[in-house]
């Protein structure tokens, strides 16, 4: 996936979950951050940010905020929106004969529902941008939405549904998911209930550009069920 209109800043504060304070070009700018997340580790006074040009020209905030310069890791995208756009993309050359995004199943609203010669197949997205020591992190903030999707696909996996997690990993060079048990037990709990189940969970490595978030076929791999996903967290 591609935005139209990039350009670089420097992040100032974070008065509020959806907005930022950044600097461009010397002058001070308010702008919408595309991420609900904490990123405490990402957006630090002064690191480099790139934003991109709001398509409504009427909306109060001219830019959005979706990537921040890593020290050590390069360039992560921060926009919440982008894992499902790439693996929509992804999805489109997979020969599956329905693609349905939102799909609503028991009390949830999973990401995307397929078919491919009368299989049905039900996959959720999520996308990661916590890094330590060269592994991905999810989470970073507690997620009851996230745990009951997970409860949702394994009842969907015994009532005959092809059932999956992608783990979207929007920065460079990491090749691991792992979920983050500090900041929530219980999603790590789910996760593992979920590969005990036979569901497949996918971690998607991602190219990060300034304009551009793009899958990295040699950075994506399944979760196998003998992994001990709680080790290093």
């Amino acid at each position: 996936m591609k935005y139209k209109h990039t350009l670089e800043a420097h992040f100032l504060s974070r008065p509020n979950r959806f907005i930022a304070e950044v600097m461009i070009q010397g002058r001070k700018e308010i702008v919408h951050v595309k991420n609900t997340g904490r990123c405490k580790e990402l957006l630090l006074p002064g690191v480099r940010i790139i934003l991109a040009r709001a398509e409504n020209p009427a909306r109060k905030t001219k830019y959005d905020l979706i990537a921040v310069e890593k020290a050590g890791l390069g360039l992560v995208n921060i926009d919440s929106q982008a894992p499902n756009k790439v693996i929509a993309e992804w999805l489109a050359g997979q020969h599956y004969d329905v693609i349905l995004p939102e799909h609503s199943y028991g009390d949830s609203r999973i990401d995307f529902y397929m078919e491919r010669k009368g299989q049905q197949f039900l996959l959720e997205v999520k996308g990661c941008t916590l890094e330590r020591n060269g592994i991905g992190y999810f989470p970073d903030a507690p997620t009851e939405r996230g745990v009951k999707h997970i409860h949702e696909l394994i009842r969907a996996k015994k009532d005959g549904y092809d059932s999956g997690i992608a783990f979207v990993i929007q920065m460079p060079r990491v090749r691991e998911v792992r979920p983050n048990t500090e900041t929530h037990p219980a999603f790590g709990a789910a996760l593992q209930a979920a590969l005990k189940a036979g569901l497949k969970i996918w971690c998607i490595g991602c190219k990060v550009l300034e304009n551009e978030l793009r899958i990295d076929d040699n950075r994506c791999s399944l979760i196998k069920p003998e992994n001990n996903l709680f080790s290093g967290a």
